[in-house]
């Protein structure tokens, strides 16, 4: 059986895997590494002086609770996501963190959303495009919500370059294409977006490539290590056992100062034409 993407499905997951998949999503959204990544892109969009701000796939909203919280930006944002769990999740956080007056949270897929044309100053999609069934359709769905000469950030990883080093250099490449195909749907979709961009009659404004390596300890990787021990089984990846012992191998190699792991990572600003 070949692994199944649990990020595209996360509408049809029990409630204990979407609890996984809301605590990675929390842990990577406030490393500083990722943080420095959304804001950098964030600045370039002059996202501070949009009134009305749609997050696409939002997740627990990370992306839009920290643009809420952003010292120059005055105003609302509306964040989608296809999972109720997430989106209940999401909804908590604002409150706990008293931003619900500044955000809100609904259920939608990103592929069609039953809202009005033009009818957002700028869109974000924060770690969506490379999950979904039709980037393509995703793009154009942004481009339509956007008003004229309104700003679109799109930043996702390049997942076809994640590896996760191992003693046995065959089996890196193995069980790195493994866990390329349980957690993304899509991973070369950013080197394919530079193709995509004019096609769906937007501008490209500016690029960050960014990467992600730790050497010797692991700080940002650990949490996705925690989350493979759940999440690969759970694609049809790995076995429970399998999983566990490859989560030991990387944990025990960051104890012992051996540790290897990066990912690449890119933002585009676009801008409706």
């Amino acid at each position: 059986m070949s692994a199944l993407d649990v990020y595209r499905i996360t509408d049809e997951l029990d409630d204990d895997m979407s609890e996984v998949l809301a605590a990675r999503l929390e842990a990577r959204g406030k490393h500083p590494v990722f943080l420095r990544m959304l804001e950098q892109y964030l600045d370039a969009m002059s996202i501070d002086s949009a009134r009305l701000v749609l997050d696409m796939g939002c997740g627990t909203g990370v992306a839009a609770r920290t643009l809420a919280r952003r010292a120059g930006f005055a105003g609302r944002v509306v964040g989608v996501d296809r999972s109720p769990f997430l989106i209940a999740a999401a909804d908590r956080l604002a409150r706990e963190e008293r931003l619900s007056t500044r955000v809100e949270f609904r259920t939608g897929d990103t592929h069609s959303l039953a809202l009005a044309d033009a009818s957002f100053d700028a869109v974000v999609a924060h770690t969506l495009i490379s999950h979904v069934e039709d980037p393509a359709a995703v793009l154009a769905e942004m481009r339509r919500l956007v008003r004229p000469g309104g700003m679109i950030g799109v930043f996702d990883g390049d997942y076809a370059s994640i590896t996760y080093a191992q003693d046995d250099l065959e089996q890196t490449k193995q069980d790195d294409e493994a866990i390329i195909s349980a957690i993304v749907t899509n991973p070369r979709i950013m080197r394919m977006m530079p193709r995509m961009i004019g096609q769906a009659g937007l501008e490209l404004i500016a690029a960050f490539p960014n990467v992600i390596a730790e050497v010797g300890r692991s700080d940002f990787f650990t949490a996705s290590i925690a989350s493979f021990r759940k999440v690969l089984p759970r694609s049809g990846a790995w076995s429970e056992e399998k999983a566990n012992a490859w989560a030991d191998d990387m944990l025990r190699a960051s104890e012992q100062g051996r540790f290897f792991a990066s990912t690449n990572f890119y933002a585009y600003v676009l801008r409706r034409v």
